[in-house]
């Protein structure tokens, strides 16, 4: 290895492939581990990534912080073999496939047969091993690719349903009902992970729903602003900001609005004076054709914490004057509203283990 450089020379890059270097050319990983083959084994269960993905910040992270647990084991006189592993079950590498053979339907692959499905499923666990590799060793990692073990291998399946066996024997398996995002075109649950991967930033159009606060003599209803009105049935809590203030309006120039609504007061006051419109409209997309608002009163955070609503969904929500839906408009998700938001979602109850 090259002499260690200071100063306005120095390049921790450089530094680490000269280390690189050095390790590849006395292969320090494999003579340590011919060092400590008489040593206590420490047993390091490292989760597999899925065989369909390319390393990214988050691998490289939990990687960085795997490697030093092993290695701190390792200089403590344990012989510890890291195996490097592959995910090659689920949703992940079934959907590459059905990108790749315009698959749409379950009796789509009944037709080509399970068989071959699964076949073309095998065929791409291998796909991005250099890249992997590459990653891993440049992060400064030792791990065991040569000697890696894939969750399809029939040996790794069948310890993995002797220990669920274990388990099911031992009482600590019970049936339950889990709530659990679905994929209507996979037929199956998903992860949150998976459920995730698709988040995308689009235009939908963004409702403001009235919904009454319960026995108000008033006819109050606070406003909440959402771009998902189909999970407002299974809507739970309205989530509000403790950091806003809120107030208390009403409408006088509109006959829709003659009960009175709870709102943030910046809201209501870019739509307190005809001058303010044109900025509110700018910085408020969602709020441009609201009728202008008359503030009453403020709404302590605390009154907030403890009201409650009708839970029934109504066309009036209001009574005859009063529609359930404030207003629409088109917004993209990165708009910002500083009222109420509903907190909810729409998912399908499983048989679960």
């Amino acid at each position: 290895m090259e002499e260690v450089l200071e100063g306005k020379e120095f390049s921790f890059p450089r530094q680490e492939e000269g280390v690189l270097k050095l390790w590849e050319k006395i292969d320090a990983f494999h003579t340590q581990l011919r060092l400590t083959e008489d040593k206590p084994e420490y047993i390091f269960y490292d989760g597999p990534p899925f065989a369909t993905g390319l390393p990214h910040y988050g691998h490289i992270l939990a990687g960085s912080i795997k490697d030093i647990v092993t290695r701190y084991q390792t200089m403590n006189g344990r012989h510890v073999t890291r195996r490097f592993g592959w995910d090659c079950h689920g949703v992940p590498v079934e959907h590459e496939i059905d990108k790749k053979l315009d698959i749409k339907t379950r009796d789509q692959v009944l037709k080509m047969g399970i068989d071959r499905y699964n076949e073309e499923c095998r065929s791409i666990v291998t796909m991005y091993v250099a890249e992997w590799e590459k990653v891993v060793t440049r992060v400064g990692r030792w791990i065991d690719f040569k000697n890696d073990y894939k969750t399809m291998d029939p040996q790794y399946m069948e310890s993995l349903w002797w220990v669920f066996s274990q388990l099911w024997e031992k009482g600590l398996v019970y049936r339950g009902f889990k709530v659990t995002p679905y994929s209507t075109g996979l037929k199956t649950a998903l992860s949150n992970f998976e459920a995730g991967q698709d988040y995308k930033d689009v235009s939908d159009p963004a409702i403001m729903v009235a919904f009454p606060i319960a026995a108000d003599p008033d006819n109050t209803a606070l406003v909440a602003w959402t771009t998902t009105p189909w999970t407002l049935p299974s809507n739970l809590s309205l989530c509000v900001n403790p950091n806003l203030v809120y107030v208390k309006v009403v409408s006088p120039f509109s006959e829709r609005l003659v009960c009175y609504l709870i709102l943030s007061i910046e809201l209501a006051q870019a739509q307190a004076a005809p001058q303010c419109l044109q900025q509110s409209q700018a910085a408020f997309p969602l709020m441009a054709k609201v009728p202008i608002l008359l503030v009453l009163q403020e709404v302590s955070n605390q009154y907030l914490s403890t009201v409650k609503w009708e839970a029934e969904m109504q066309v009036n929500m209001c009574g005859s004057t009063c529609d359930q839906v404030v207003e629409i408009d088109l917004s993209s998700r990165d708009v910002g509203f500083k009222g109420a938001m509903p907190l909810g979602g729409g998912f399908k109850g499983v048989a679960s283990l």
